[in-house]
């Protein structure tokens, strides 16, 4: 067996002299920044169209600027993954807009609504990680968008590729009445000094990191490559603990606590020091080892510390408690006092699902019953800030008029879906529609079911939508029906909580989209039959037999 050191060089990491490219993307990335491509497209491909697009930008670099070609229509799942990309890829593209921390002023949220009607045939989805999502975007009206987007200080900088990517944060920051501290200055530090920048524009994958001093840990700090909690120290000073290394996809992994104090004012070099690492240590020879999870599961934490400490801020960290235990309720849906006694009104449209026409409406409401400040949530939510306490109400029914709830069914409050089949490449099923249709019909049948219960899915085994850490996870696949057909289905996981467990397989259970409803009735109806006082579902489905599970 070759000794460590080689081996370690044979992962292509760059501190250990290896900077040879040892797969296509390496390749790519090499022979020019992604960054570059920006020039292209304002330059070359808006003006000559789709057919003038070198392919190591097409579905390579594009990604640096927030772009992806999106699935041609027509193609069904079984083709995903054997068909090639020229094959796959449509004319079109998925366009992402970052939203740093969520948040959106009143005039930005209108620039996204019209971009949205003029240019994406109206779409635009709130994803899990706070960004607005468009689709059917034309190459040669990149430029505009990106122009009507600068103007009012958004940007689609870096929101997809081997970049620091959106950094995430709690939409109530600087607002919530029992916020540990306000992580919004750390988080438009970093943006300014690093997003966009050529010394991280090449990682070894996407980074993706929370800020967040909330006591409801809604950026779900767990399953982030890096993320920063607010903590309190003995001394009573807020500061953060830090987490590394959490991530799901096909791997999945929760981040490990660094065990450390860093100070407001030092989180921005702590940061750095940490993706740092991941440039200079991380593995590059197969991309499907090449997050940062997997060096920080072999490194371990006590080491990752030691040679940031050591390597990249030339000084220790003092040693620092963990942040108290999340609330039951990660998400901000509802109504709540802010800090200023003025109030929040959160409210869920149907997994994330959105539109240019929506969100000009939500603007509308937002300056007639707020300040015009919107917030984004990583649970594919809105928050609407400055509402007087004497109109939440009545903001409420508005809302409510436009079929987004303030006080939705649990089904609908705790429901995520990722793009799937309609727009994606590596989508294998329907997802959007097929997870609203299922909360109507659940709603209708478990009219009065109010536990907790998160239902996420998912076209394909990335886990965009976090099945492993939900309650009930469905992994999209094709299976064979009653008749013997391969036809859309799920594969089932059980009982996940993030922080605390992967959701289970049991044997054999899958189900197909046309028995989808039938099985989640049938499973919740057990649990809320069997479960204990205080009892969660996913405490309930590590007692319950194998048969109530199915």
């Amino acid at each position: 067996m070759p000794p460590a050191t080689q081996r370690k060089r044979g992962e292509g990491q760059w501190a250990l002299g290896y900077r040879e490219p040892l797969n296509k993307n390496e390749e790519t990335k090499k022979n020019d920044d992604g960054l570059n491509v920006r020039r292209r497209i304002i330059d070359i491909y808006s003006k000559a169209g789709f057919d003038s697009i070198d392919p190591a930008d097409l579905r390579g670099r594009f990604r640096w600027l927030g772009l992806y070609t999106q699935r041609k229509p027509g193609i069904d799942g079984g083709k995903t993954g054997s068909l090639p990309d020229e094959e796959l890829d449509d004319r079109y593209f998925m366009l992402r807009v970052r939203i740093d921390g969520g948040q959106l002023s009143g005039p930005q949220l209108r620039t996204i609504a019209d971009i949205a009607v003029k240019y994406a045939r109206g779409t635009a989805d709130v994803t899990d990680r706070q960004n607005i999502q468009y689709h059917w975007i034309r190459v040669e009206d990149v430029p505009a968008i990106w122009e009507a987007l600068e103007a009012v200080g958004l940007s689609t900088m870096e929101a997809c590729g081997d970049t620091p990517r959106v950094i995430i944060g709690c939409p109530l920051a600087g607002i919530a009445e029992d916020e540990v501290l306000d992580a919004s200055p750390q988080i438009t530090e970093v943006y300014d000094r690093f997003i966009g920048s050529p010394e991280f524009s090449n990682l070894p994958r996407k980074f993706k990191t929370a800020f967040s001093g909330c006591t409801a840990h809604c950026t779900v700090h767990e399953i982030n490559d890096v993320a920063f909690v607010g903590t309190v120290n003995e001394a009573g000073e807020a500061g953060y603990q830090v987490f590394v290394g959490g991530g799901l996809s096909t791997n999945p992994m929760f981040a490990q606590s660094l065990g450390v104090f860093v100070r407001p004012e030092e989180a921005a070099d702590v940061w750095k020091g940490v993706i740092s690492i991941f440039r200079d240590y991380g593995y590059r020879r197969l991309r499907h080892r090449a997050r940062i999870k997997f060096l920080v599961a072999d490194w371990g934490a006590a080491r990752f510390r030691d040679v940031l400490e050591k390597e990249y801020l030339g000084r220790a960290l003092p040693d620092g408690p963990e942040p108290a235990a999340p609330l039951p309720r990660r998400d901000h849906v509802g109504i709540g006092r802010q800090q200023d006694g003025n109030f929040y009104v959160g409210f869920a449209p149907r997994v994330g699902r959105l539109n240019g026409e929506l969100l000009g409406q939500i603007a509308d409401l937002a300056e007639e019953y707020g300040s015009g400040r919107v917030r984004t949530t990583a649970e594919q939510k809105m928050i609407i800030l400055d509402v007087p306490g004497d109109r939440t109400e009545a903001l409420a029914d508005a809302l409510g008029a436009l079929d987004l709830q303030v006080r939705p069914s649990t089904f609908r409050r705790h429901a995520m879906a990722c793009t799937g089949i309609e727009y994606c490449k590596l989508a294998i099923v329907e997802t959007k529609q097929r997870a609203m249709d299922l909360v109507d019909e659940l709603e209708k049948r478990l009219p009065d079911f109010d536990q907790p219960l998160t239902i996420n899915v998912n076209g394909c085994p990335n886990a965009c939508a976090r099945i492993q850490v939900a309650d009930i996870g469905l992994k999209g696949q094709l299976v064979v029906d009653e008749n013997g057909d391969q036809v859309e289905g799920f594969q089932i996981h059980l009982g996940g909580q993030v922080g605390a467990s992967f959701g289970k397989k049991v044997r054999g259970l899958k189900t197909t989209s046309a028995d989808l409803t039938d099985y989640v009735e049938r499973v919740v109806r057990r649990y809320d039959e069997q479960r204990a006082e205080g009892e969660s579902f996913a405490d309930w489905t590590r007692r319950a037999d194998e048969a109530d599970l199915k």
